[in-house]
């Protein structure tokens, strides 16, 4: 009698492990010096635009030499990412996210460059907040609005407040200013002619200035819109709104490093 041969169980799930070689462009890590790069756990960003905080500990900043030593430090407490301590050495750093350490008393923004991205030291004042893009509306139960923003929390707004988000138009790809603390929204941009830019992606990634326009065509995706945005210098350039992070009405609300 045949022998009836099991069939072949599927593999669930992602690969916990990570080779150097197909790690996203945007770590500032050696592709050939070693084999392999610490995965990012799950988290509020996707692996393309974050950084372990491994990596910052040991390559971007220099506080270890090895993966051990910037476990060690990392699990002691003390490095904050936006006011709360993390002690996961893969915990996913990403976009605007206030990276604190105690010891230094040193305080970073996550920012876009056109090498990937970077840690650009900030004043206190300014890490108490941080600028986040509306990707989505929509209505929930009970009639409530919620905004899902670009680092993947989510902003409640209850019936009260939801009526008065219609009348002030919280539209996606707007930006919020969100206190860290208590998450209290301080303002509100809208992304219109006229305010504040940053480039997070592309070739122009890292660059910022005003947008001076806004194609319009009703039969595409707004994302896929062209914006044209101009800087200090008079130099334009032009990228998706996909791409477009509003940072100001008519100047920036956080500090941003000189284009390299």
């Amino acid at each position: 009698m045949a022998k009836l041969e099991e069939p072949e169980l599927g593999k669930k799930g992602g690969k916990k492990h990570l080779k150097r070689k197909p790690a996203p462009k945007s770590w500032h890590i050696h592709k050939k010096e070693f084999v392999w790069a610490p995965k990012p756990v799950p988290g509020p960003h996707p692996i393309s635009s974050c950084i372990p905080l491994t990596l910052i500990v040991r390559d971007v900043l220099g506080f270890a030499k090895t993966r051990k030593e910037a476990k060690i430090v990392i699990s002691q407490g003390k490095l904050k990412v936006d006011g709360k301590i993390q002690r996961e050495e893969r915990f996913p750093a990403g976009l605007m996210d206030v990276v604190s350490i105690s010891e230094i008393k040193g305080m970073y923004r996550v920012l876009p460059s056109r090498t990937g991205l970077k840690l650009h030291p900030i004043e206190a004042g300014e890490a108490d907040f941080k600028l986040c893009r509306i990707e989505n509306k929509t209505i929930v139960k009970g009639g409530h609005a919620q905004l899902n923003l670009h680092d993947g929390t989510n902003l409640l707004l209850r019936v009260k407040e939801s009526q008065s988000v219609e009348k002030n138009a919280y539209e996606t790809l707007g930006t919020l200013k969100i206190c860290i603390l208590d998450r209290e929204v301080l303002e509100y941009i809208k992304l219109v002619k006229g305010v504040y830019a940053l480039i997070t992606g592309g070739k122009n990634a890292g660059r910022h200035g005003k947008i001076v326009g806004i194609e319009e065509r009703p039969e595409q995706k707004r994302r896929d819109l062209i914006a044209t945005i101009e800087d200090k210098g008079g130099a334009q350039f032009q990228t998706t709104l996909d791409y477009t992070f509003v940072v100001g009405s008519t100047k920036p609300e956080i500090s941003l490093p000189e284009v390299e």
